[in-house]
C-alpha cells in the first residue's frame, strides 16, 4: 500500500525548517511531498537544499487549502493520500496503525489519528482531537474538544472508533474515494472543506475512523489566527454551504434558517463584546451565501432522506444551557 504524505505550504519556511525533520524521520516507506501554494519566500529553495529527499509540487497559484491540495493531488498515484498541516510534529510508527485499519476495513475511506498540543502535549488540540462530529445545524465539535474546552488525554480516547469527520490538519484517504466523492470543494477556498468532504464519503456508503494509538501534534492557529475575522468569515459561510450541500431532503431549508437565527444570535455577542469586524464577517459570509445558493444548491447530490449525520441536536444547547463541556456527557 503507497503512501504520499503531502504537506500543503505558503511562506511557511520557519514551520518546514520545524516539523518536516520529524514527518521524514517517522514516515517511513511515505513518499513525502511539499505542495507549494506560489510562496513568496524561500521555502522551497530551503526544503530543496536541506531535504532533497522531498518532493516539490509547484502549484501556479494560492488557491487556498483545497485548490491547493486538488491541485497537488492530481498529479500523484499512490494508493493512500496523507493531507498534512506544515505544523504538525509525527511521532514513531505514526503511519502503522493507519495503514492497517486501511488494509483491514476496505469500506473506510478515510483515517484520523490522535491530534495532540503541541504546546500543551497531554492536551487534546483544538483542530480535530479524537476525531469530528457536528450537530444537527452543523456546528463541528470533537471527542476531546467541545467549543473552547480542551480535555487532557487520559487515554480515554485510545481507541479506534467511527467518526463523522477528520481533520484536515492530518486527513487520510483513499486515493480512489477522494476522487469518487469529488475531492475538497474549491469554492470553500479554506476552513471546513473537510467536514464537507466526509460528508461526502459518508453519503457514497463508506465510513471514517479514528485512529486513538497514531499520535501527532499540532500547533494550530499557525496559517490563520483563531480570532482573525477572516477566518469567522470562512466559517460561517462554509457551514451554510455544507449544509445546503448535503443535509438530507426536506429538513434542509429549515436549519438552514435555524442556523441563521444561530448565525444572528453570535453577530448579537460580537457586537456587545466590540468586535465590530467580526460582526461585519458574518453579514458579509451569509450575503456571499445568498449570492452563491443556486451554485451550492446544484451541488446536492446522492443524499437519502434518512441519512443520519449529526452526534446531537444542538451542541451550542448542550454546552452553553446543560454545562456539557465533555464529549462523554453527550451521551
Amino acid at each position: 500500500m503507497s503512501t504520499a504524505v503531502v504537506i500543503l505550504n505558503w511562506n511557511g519556511r520557519s514551520l518546514l525548517e520545524q516539523f518536516l525533520p520529524s514527518v521524514i524521520r517517522f514516515s517511513e516507506g511515505a513518499n513525502i511531498y511539499v505542495a507549494d501554494n506560489a510562496s513568496t519566500d524561500d521555502s522551497v529553495e530551503f526544503v530543496q537544499e536541506n531535504f532533497p529527499q522531498v518532493k516539490i509540487i509547484q502549484n501556479k497559484e494560492n488557491g487556498g487549502f483545497a485548490k491547493g491540495y486538488n491541485d497537488a493531488l492530481s498529479g500523484l498515484s499512490e494508493d493512500i493520500f496523507v493531507l498534512l498541516n506544515s505544523d504538525v510534529e509525527v511521532t514513531k510508527n505514526w503511519l502503522n496503525p493507519i495503514h492497517e485499519i486501511f488494509k483491514n476495513e476496505p469500506k473506510t475511506a478515510a483515517v484520523q489519528p490522535k491530534i495532540l498540543d503541541f504546546k500543551r502535549k497531554n492536551y487534546f488540540e483544538y483542530a480535530g482531537a479524537a476525531g469530528g462530529y457536528i450537530d444537527k445545524y452543523g456546528y463541528p465539535f470533537c471527542r476531546g474538544r467541545i467549543f473552547d474546552t480542551l480535555e487532557e488525554d487520559h487515554g480515554q480516547y485510545n481507541d479506534d472508533t467511527p467518526i463523522f469527520w477528520a481533520s484536515g490538519a492530518c486527513f487520510a484517504i483513499r486515493n480512489t474515494v477522494y476522487w469518487e466523492a469529488g475531492a475538497l470543494d474549491e469554492d470553500f477556498f479554506a476552513h471546513q472543506e473537510e467536514i464537507d468532504l466526509c460528508w461526502r464519503i459518508h453519503n457514497l456508503g463508506y465510513q471514517i475512523k479514528f485512529s486513538g494509538i497514531s499520535n501527532v501534534y499540532h500547533v494550530g492557529g499557525a496559517t490563520l489566527d483563531s480570532m482573525n475575522p477572516r477566518k469567522t468569515f470562512f466559517n460561517f459561510r462554509n457551514s451554510l454551504y455544507m449544509l445546503l450541500k448535503n443535509v438530507p431532503t426536506p429538513n434542509v431549508y429549515g436549519i438552514l434558517i435555524m442556523r441563521m437565527i444561530l448565525d444572528g444570535i453570535a453577530g448579537i455577542k460580537f457586537l456587545i463584546n466590540g468586535k465590530f469586524s467580526h460582526l461585519y464577517a458574518i453579514l458579509q459570509a451569509h450575503t456571499a451565501f445568498y449570492r452563491n445558493f443556486q451554485k451550492m444548491h446544484r451541488k446536492r447530490r446522492g443524499i437519502t432522506k434518512n441519512s443520519e449525520y449529526y452526534q446531537v441536536k444542538s451542541i451550542i444547547w448542550s454546552y452553553f444551557c446543560l454545562g456539557k463541556n465533555e464529549f462523554s456527557k453527550l451521551k
